[in-house]
This record gives C-alpha cells, structure tokens and sequence, in this order.
C-alpha cells in the first residue's frame, strides 16, 4: 500500500519560489566587481532569474545544456544558480584559480554552451575562447557601459542587456527531480580533473539537511557571508539552504581581503559566516593588531582543509565566536560532517570540549561513514583505530561525469581517499590523505598533527608536513615552513618546541624554510608538487 501524500518534484525552482514567496522582502547584499554595495531581495533574485530563464530559452538551449559561469559570489551569479537550473538546464560553475589550459579543457569536456562571466576574468575568457568552440554566447556580468570597446570576443553581451528585455514572469518546468542541476570538476592533483554532476533532488535534500540545527542551524533571523566560493561545490549549498531558510545573504565579491571582510561583516551585521582557514587567517591577522571585535558575528563553519587549533582557539576565546569544524568533497555535493557538541559534552572543562572541536565532527543526516583496514573490513568506532575512510548518501557521488575515472564505489560506498580514526560517539576525525600518510617503523604518523603544531609557534604562517625516504624507519616526517614576515626561527627552535607536545618519534626529523608553499586553485596545499621540490633533499644524518 502507498501512501496518499502529494507527488511533487524536488526542485531547485522550488526553493526560489518559497523564498520568494515567504521571505521576499530578506535582503541579499553584495559588494561588486565595480567596488560598491548592491542591495537585492530573495523577491528581486526570483524576478530575475525568471528573466535569465527566459534568456537561455531565446538561445533555443534544449533540456541538460551546460551553462557555464567564472564569477565571484555575487548576486548575478546567484541569479544563475536558480535561472539555469530552474529552467532544466546544468549550471556549470568553472573555478577561475584554475589554469587557462584546464579552463579550456574543462569547459570543451562539459560542453558547455554558455559562458557567464564577472569582468575581472574577461583576460582569462579572452585567453580561452578560441579554443572553446561549442560556447555560442558570452555574456559579462555587467551594465552595458561596462562592456569593453574591443575585447575580441564575438557576440559577447552585457549581463543587464542579455535579461533586461526579458519578461519577469515564467513558467518553471516540472521534471523529473533526479535530473542533473548543476556541475563541479574536482580540484585534481594529478590528470584532467573529474566532474560530480549533481541532480536537483540530491541539491534539495543537501539543502534541507545543511540547514538542520547540529549542522549550519540557518535560519531567517541570520545574516549569513559565504565566503567559501560560489565556484567551487556551490558555496557549501549555502545558496540553497539560504533560499530554504528565507536568511539574509552577504557575498564579498572579489574583496577576499581581511579588512574588506570585516568591514562587510559590521556593516551588514554578520551572524554566521563561512570559510576556509586562508580567508579566516587574513580576517584575524586585520582584527589583532588593530584591535578590533566583532559586533554581530556568532558562529563561523570553516572547511576545505583542517583549521589549525590556534585558530579555533582565537576565534572561539579572543572574539566569542564558535567555530563549526567541517568536512566534505566535491563528490559529496559537499557536506560531509560537521562538528558540533553533544548535550552530555557541554558541561565538560574546556580543554575536553576543544578536543572534540579538533575533530571533522559528525555524519549528518543523509551520510553514512565507515573506516576499513587494509583487508578492506571495517574498524571499530574507538578514536585510535586509523582506516580508508568511505561514504554513502543520496547526495554523495555514484559516478563521474561521462563515466570517466570507472565506477568509483566498492561495494556501495565511495572511497574517500581520506585516512581517519572515528570515536564512539561518532565524531570522525581526519588525519591524513591516503597518499600523504606517513609510515614510520611500520607506525602512522599524522600529518595533519605535525602541521598544527607547527602553525601554534607565534613565527610561523604556513606549515606541510611531507614523509621523505629513511633506509631504516621506511619514511620520516619533515616540516615544510613558511615564517610570518620578519619573524626569527631556527630549525633547532621548532624541534625544541615539539617537545611535549606529541611523541617523540613523532617529532619531524628537519625543518625546511621556504618562502612560500604550493597551494592548489581551492586553497589547499600540494603536496605533490612540494615533493618535486624536494626531490634532491636528504635527511640530516
């Protein structure tokens, strides 16, 4: 027997229209290209997107087309998110860090018809149009008096004049919710990158559960900055969750700086914001030496790559901030976990609570998650036991795009590439990447746990730590740093300062200084690359 409840799709229109239609009047705030302020509503953004709709059909794009975008988190861009994948079509949503080759490749690859474009990478679309010939039309994110007299680009057209005409009101298709809705490519080290093609029912499900109250905990009181970019894995699904929710929306645009972002959080009076810890690291780096506090500003989620403890600890004891530990992939639309306390956690000393706040945090509803040895069989949930970390979930990848790569499951759950332990509460904590690990003596050693404790030493910004050959111990753990500016550091010092702090056959063999280290185009670091580096390097004897 079925039940007798109505059938209606899981839409990305859908939340649009209840945004619309019950938090019209919630502001979505944005600083430009152009260097100023533009306000908007959740009503505004829906007129506007149905505009875009309306664009796209007079392009005669059928069901599926690829819409491609390189912009900043912006309100044109949100405008994107919900015109091109309401109307049926796939947002494609290219990270501008990458390399114009990649570009290229990428967008060929994705068969995207579309280019939609912020002004400041009109040198990058100009570098790669020659080489993409399936795009028919290039639109800049911008007035008409903005265009460029000449920029070599055939039909290309302002943003404004490409919808302005268009009628605000459309008809949302209705379709099959596991139609695909938008598409990220992953940030690979090595080959052409893969892309996770997401559907509008696995969006709409992520939305639901990343606003839920132990995960984002959005709701239509909050003023919420995403600063996690909108071109990579779709700002964490906060544009979604945001529209579900009705809150207001800030976006920094291409002003990433620590003094724009702190500017923009008292200004719009920022309650929840989110990030990676690069972003954080310039955000506190302004605040410290010009003693500054935020006014608004209660809870901050930080993901892309393991947040440094000192920084928690800044967040959470110098500016009564609580920071979100999270972890997720591209292929898991993101959201993985998220690390908030249970009810019996609370009334534990603070220096347990910072313990489990170290940690990647919980599965959240819709994520399941185990770990498994070498052997392949599952291990316990006990904090200590270290195993390939593995997923399943309705908005957790099944395949890539075109099939590339194979089929990437074993036995149903995907294969993170991550290595972590789990505790008996659940909490999930990273420790390293399956192909950063480092085997000493036959022992794992974290090094994720090495950089940390570099990063706490006041004269070091930016610390990797890399597993080199030992005749006897198979690898050794070295510290790569990069020390703040003007700031005094021996190699003898950092040893020293290891001391106490972890095992001491955890403790790295060397330190090598370096004026800066490999970062890939989403923030993260490359170790690949840092090895090449260190490719005629040789232990200390």
């Amino acid at each position: 027997m079925l039940g007798l409840m109505q059938s209606q799709p899981l839409l990305i229109s859908g939340l649009i229209d209840h945004a619309e239609r019950h938090h019209g009047d919630a502001e979505v705030v944005s600083r430009r290209v152009e260097g100023d302020i533009h306000r908007s509503t959740w009503a505004g953004v829906a007129r506007r997107s149905r505009q875009v709709a309306h664009a796209l059909d007079g392009l005669n794009l059928l069901f599926s087309d690829r819409v491609a975008t390189l912009a900043w988190n912006g309100y044109r861009h949100l405008e994107l998110y919900f015109g091109v994948s309401g109307s049926g079509r796939v947002l494609h949503t290219i990270n501008p860090r990458l390399h114009a080759d990649q570009i290229a490749w990428i967008a060929n690859h994705a068969e995207d018809q579309v280019l939609c474009f912020d002004m400041t990478f009109l040198p990058l679309v100009q570098a790669v149009h020659g080489r993409c010939p399936m795009i028919r039309q290039y639109v800049a994110l911008c007035d008409p008096d903005k265009l460029p007299g000449d920029s070599g680009i055939p039909n290309l057209i302002s943003y404004e004049a490409w919808i302005g005409h268009q009628p605000t009101t459309y008809e949302w298709p209705s379709f099959d919710e596991n139609s695909a809705s938008s598409m990220c490519y992953t940030s690979g080290t090595t080959g052409n990158p893969k892309a996770a093609l997401y559907s509008h029912r696995s969006t709409t499900l992520h939305a639901y559960a990343a606003a839920l109250p132990d995960v984002m905990c959005l709701s239509a009181r909050d003023s919420v900055l995403p600063v996690v970019p909108m071109f990579h894995v779709n700002a964490w699904g906060i544009p979604y969750s945001a529209a579900l929710t009705g809150c207001k929306l800030v976006f920094p645009g291409p002003a990433m700086d620590g003094k724009s972002i702190y500017e923009l959080i008292e200004a719009e009076q920022v309650s929840y914001a989110a990030g990676v810890p690069t972003v954080w690291q310039m955000l506190l780096g302004h605040m410290k030496p010009n003693h500054l506090r935020f006014s608004t500003l209660r809870r901050t989620v930080i993901g892309g790559s393991a947040c440094p403890p000192a920084m928690i600890a800044a967040f959470n004891d110098d500016y009564g901030v609580e920071v979100l530990h999270a972890w997720g992939m591209t292929e898991m639309s993101p959201l993985g976990t998220l690390c908030t306390l249970k009810n019996r956690h609370l009334a534990l000393p603070e220096d347990e609570k910072m313990k489990i706040r170290l940690k990647q945090g919980r599965a959240i509803y819709g994520v399941d998650m185990k770990i498994v040895g070498e052997d392949g069989q599952e291990l316990p949930w006990d904090g200590k036991s270290y195993g390939d970390l593995s997923v399943k979930g309705p908005w957790i990848i099944r395949e890539y795009f075109k099939g590339e790569g194979g089929n990437p499951l074993v036995d149903g759950w995907f294969p993170t590439g991550d290595v972590a332990t789990i505790d008996a509460d659940g909490y999930m904590q990273i420790t390293d990447r399956s192909k950063d690990v480092i085997k000493s003596g036959g022992e794992w050693i974290s090094s994720i746990d090495i950089e940390n404790i570099a990063v706490s030493h006041p004269a070091v910004a930016m610390a990797a730590c890399v597993g080199m050959r030992h005749p006897k111990w198979d690898e050794r753990p070295v510290v790569v740093v990069v020390k703040k500016p003007g700031a005094q550091l021996s190699r003898e010092e950092l040893l020293q300062f290891y001391q106490g702090k972890t095992a001491k056959w955890q403790i790295p063999d060397d330190v090598v200084f370096v004026e800066a280290i490999p970062m890939g185009a989403t923030g993260k670091m490359l170790k690949t690359r840092l090895r090449e580096q260190l490719k005629e390097y040789k232990l200390p004897e």
